[in-house]
């Protein structure tokens, strides 16, 4: 198969051409903008591969996404690329509807076109995959049953608003143009890599550097946390089997509040790196500094924050045989250790801000 992967050098992306590099012999193609979220720093060792290419285009622009489809003619086109931080979202409104709601239109208005002049044998084979996220469905309250792939849209922020609006348009070219597309809705993803804007890289490098660990309003949201790898496993499975026309929502099966995650995390570096010997931390910051716990510090909270994400995978293991195989807490050790051991690859992150 020859597949293009949209925000291919991100965190999730990045993972996917890894694996799909790694454990197929398809053709890929990462396309990329390369943002401040997007970096091929993410797959040195894959650069040179021969079945590996990548293209700079920003999908806003629609004369690039064209070309995309006339120069590389793929099989399958799984899209990840996406503005996604929620307080990005928030004080920056504009790069989301751009990337997330025209970007979108952008692909599928290209790819109904490719695909309406595709030899008839290889129709038969052609997916647009667009992966989404939980938080389109909205807040559920705590006694509430998990999403379904059903559930109705309510999103609270202008993150989720766009994606949402994405998934909409995927859904109307599937049933007003036969375009065959699959949708997949994933809990909070983690792991190696991710940028340290987002919750688990974010406590981590804060913590050893020091620094205070913020955390929103009283720290009792719920999120579910999916491991990255078993979310990519739960994609290639969904567009090798899944079914034309569904959506199918993926999840860790891991409701932590964020207090517990965070408090988690710290632990997890108390027994890795404990404070006494973390030479980057000074000692004249506090005296009561004994454990990376005392970093917490509670912030005001984020304006329309959703109380608790929960996705039910009932449909996804049903049909796909797919279940979540990483725990919570390896999943955590090893993201732990990857950052420990590779301060090379986020410290200029940070430093760039």
């Amino acid at each position: 198969m020859k597949v293009v992967v949209t925000g291919g050098a991100g965190f999730i992306g990045s993972n996917l051409i890894r694996y799909l590099i790694t454990n197929t012999g398809h053709e890929v193609v990462i396309v990329d903008k390369l943002t401040y979220a997007g970096h091929l720093s993410s797959l040195p060792d894959l650069q040179s591969n021969p079945r590996l290419s990548f293209e700079r285009v920003d999908i806003f622009n629609a004369i690039a996404v064209k070309q995309l489809f006339t120069e590389h003619k793929p099989d399958w086109l799984m899209h990840l690329a996406a503005e996604s931080h929620v307080d990005r979202s928030i004080s920056e409104p504009d790069a989301f509807i751009k990337t997330n709601i025209v970007g979108t239109y952008n692909l599928l208005h290209s790819a109904k076109h490719y695909f309406d002049n595709m030899e008839a044998s290889r129709k038969s084979r052609f997916r647009f995959h667009h992966i989404s996220t939980d938080e389109v469905y909205g807040s559920l309250e705590i006694d509430d049953e998990p999403f379904t792939e059903t559930s109705h849209y309510n999103p609270s922020s202008p993150y989720s608003a766009s994606k949402a609006a994405a998934d909409h348009l995927v859904r109307a070219w599937y049933a007003t143009y036969g375009l065959p597309v699959i949708v997949s809705n994933c809990s909070n993803n983690y792991g190696p890599r991710q940028l340290p804007e987002k919750l688990i890289p974010l406590v981590i490098t804060r913590a050893l550097s020091g620094s205070p660990i913020p955390l929103f309003g009283s720290g009792e949201n719920i999120r579910d946390w999916v491991y990255v790898t078993d979310h990519i496993e739960a994609l290639y499975a969904i567009i090798c089997r899944g079914r034309i026309g569904e959506s199918y929502n993926v999840g860790g099966r891991n409701q932590l509040t964020n207090i517990e995650i965070v408090e988690l995390i710290c632990e997890l570096l108390d027994q890795a790196m404990p404070m006494s010997k973390n030479t980057k931390i000074k000692r004249n910051l506090r005296d009561d500094l004994t454990r990376y716990a005392d970093l917490i510090e509670f912030v005001p909270d984020r304006p329309g924050h959703d109380l608790r994400y929960d996705v039910d995978t009932c449909k996804i293991s049903r049909e796909l045989a797919w279940t979540p195989k990483v725990t919570l807490n390896q999943g955590l050790q090893e993201t732990v250790r990857w950052y420990l051991e590779n301060k090379d690859w986020w410290q200029p992150l940070i430093d760039r801000k």
